[in-house]
């Protein structure tokens, strides 16, 4: 994404095509949630609409034969005080006329332990049911307190297997069983049972379902299917799933899930609503479909587009790019376009103006810097350079020899030793060398001093064979001596440690006499590390700024050194010097 070609692309897809498709997004969002709580309110409308419908209907079933106890002539006959044929057959003939929907009708008395059925408007004769108490739900109805029972959807049977009834009419059909009792006396006359037809059910149930994917449930207090959009599962168990999703009161993979139970005499019966999501949300995503084939088709219109655009636009930048990186590849004689007047045409022409003044300046300030880096060492150099006073020693040397003064003429040739090494301010030398320097200078001031200094030296072999500049270890040892034994602390201890630590090579000179105020220390360290283009060097400490100047210049900023006291007693100085390869195996 660092070309302008691959820019341009992003802000297509972030300020066109992704808004785009996040604006679909929400929008399918928000009509999702309104279609679902505005199709979830109209099933919830529908099935109250359908259980109070359903229960009516129910009610009307399950009450219509109370409309016989008004006939006593037809309770004389059902308690066998009166047998007249003729009137009964007439009597359940209109009973069954009743309702369009009954299919069948069987009249149980108990006095005679007879039945007679009526089918197809024609009434059967007579036939005798000793073990009629014993079927099983007119066996719950006779020992209940209840006065009906609905038998779950079944094939239509031929109670009295008469002829009326063709063996062929397998209808399924639900059963009403009404016990029928003597008002006064609750003795228990008979039976009548309704065979009713589901097209009442299947009416009511379908207009709940407005797609042929919805599914519709009537369930009774035992979970039995009495009536399904799902023909198969009629007069059967409900499925375990529908329990499970009835139990946990949702369907499965969001689909919705309505249930409304009946009220009394049903009162655990219910009325199910199944509705899958992908019905439910068809309309919005046919819309997020096509509003996302339109936003692609959109997308790649715009790519080709902005890329044509883009090409145009970022081929001219791409060839001066790569000029600019031959440029950087150390070539300076690039070829620039002058024949282009627009933005890309002033670029070249003003970078071809830069380059050459660059390649006229590139020799003079090379040469500068060299240089430069020269007069800075000759600087340093003068500073340190001890030709007169080595000349000097030479002479006296010679003289002391003369003279018998073995004593002087050792001294003699330590300092002059020191005069030779000082002659390399400016050369590489190797730890150990420094380090004989600084015995030679210990060894004069040992002299000086009768053998009353106190020093350590501690120098890890590892750094012995390090090259290092030369002179760095002198002034301070020499500030030593200035500082302290000069200045009246014939006590102090001068320690000497260097080591190898995380790639650099340290050098630690620490005196426990003189010491510095915290005041004093900070003006020290401004005087150090104060350039030497911003100022001029300071008399105080010179030593100390020539060691971290010539690092510096040396090895570049990681090198240098650090000056600090402890609590304004002692002073210590710190070399730090990146040695990388230099450690010796």
């Amino acid at each position: 994404m660092n070309s302008i070609q691959s820019r341009l692309l992003l802000m297509l897809l972030l300020f066109i095509i992704l808004p785009y498709f996040l604006s679909v997004l929400l929008i399918y969002g928000y009509t999702k949630n309104s279609v679902e709580k505005h199709e979830l309110a109209n099933s919830q409308e529908q099935i109250e609409e359908s259980t109070e419908e359903l229960q009516q209907y129910l009610n009307e079933m399950l009450n219509l034969p109370y409309i016989l106890y008004r006939d006593t002539d037809l309770f004389h006959i059902f308690k066998n005080e009166v047998e007249n044929s003729s009137y009964l057959e007439k009597n359940i003939k209109n009973f069954y006329l009743m309702r369009k929907e009954i299919r069948q009708v069987r009249f149980y008395m108990d006095k005679g332990r007879e039945s007679i059925t009526v089918y197809n408007a024609m009434v059967s004769a007579r036939k005798s049911k000793p073990n009629f108490l014993k079927q099983l739900y007119i066996e719950q109805l006779y020992q209940s307190n209840v006065k009906h029972i609905i038998e779950p959807p079944h094939p239509l049977v031929n109670y009295n297997n008469a002829a009326i009834v063709p063996q062929s009419d397998h209808t399924k059909v639900i059963t009403f069983h009404h016990k029928i009792n003597n008002v006064f006396t609750e003795e228990f006359l008979g039976v009548i049972s309704m065979d009713v037809e589901l097209n009442k059910f299947a009416q009511i149930t379908d207009d709940l379902m407005q797609e042929k994917e919805e599914s519709v449930y009537l369930l009774n207090e035992h979970d039995q299917v009495i009536y399904s959009s799902e023909t198969k599962l009629i007069g059967h168990p409900a499925p375990a799933a529908l329990k499970v999703q009835l139990k946990q009161g949702e369907g499965e993979n969001n689909d919705i899930l309505l249930s409304k139970t009946l009220s009394a005499p049903l009162n655990e019966w219910k009325l199910v609503k199944i509705t899958p999501s992908e019905v439910l949300f068809r309309e919005v995503q046919q819309t997020a479909y096509t509003s996302i084939v339109v936003g692609l088709g959109v997308g790649v219109l715009g790519l080709i587009m902005i890329s044509l655009i883009t090409y145009k636009i970022t081929s001219p930048i791409q060839q001066l790019t790569r000029k600019v990186r031959t440029i950087e590849g150390g070539y300076t004689e690039v070829p620039f376009d002058n024949r282009r007047h627009d933005e890309i045409g002033y670029l070249e022409k003003h970078m071809k103006e830069m380059m050459e003044r660059i390649n006229l300046h590139i020799d003079r300030e090379y040469k500068l810097e060299i240089e430069n880096k020269e007069n800075q060492f000759r600087a340093l150099k003068s500073q340190v350079n001890p030709h007169f006073l080595f000349n000097a020693l030479q002479s006296i040397g010679a003289v002391a020899l003369r003279s018998n003064a073995s004593n002087v003429y050792q001294l003699v040739t330590s300092l002059s030793k020191m005069m030779r090494y000082s002659m390399q301010a400016n050369e590489w030398v190797q730890v150990k060398e420094e380090m004989k320097y600084i015995e030679s200078y210990l060894f004069l001031q040992k002299e000086r001093f009768r053998n009353k200094i106190h020093y350590s030296v501690q120098i890890s072999p590892k750094v012995l064979e390090i090259n290092i500049p030369s002179m760095i270890l002198q002034p301070l040892v020499e500030n030593f001596f200035k500082h302290s034994y000069e200045e009246g602390f014939t006590d102090a201890q001068l320690t000497i440690s260097g080591e190898i630590n995380d790639g650099f090579l340290h050098f630690i000179v620490e005196d426990d006499g003189a010491s510095l105020t915290d005041k004093e220390l900070q003006e020290l360290r401004n005087n150090i590390y104060t350039s030497t283009q911003k100022g001029a060097y300071g008399k105080e400490h010179i030593g100390l700024k020539n060691i971290h100047d010539r690092l510096v210049l040396n090895y570049g900023e990681k090198a240098g050194i650090k000056v600090d006291t402890n609590q304004e007693q002692d002073f210590v100085v710190e070399i730090f010097i990146p040695v990388e390869n230099q450690i010796a195996e």
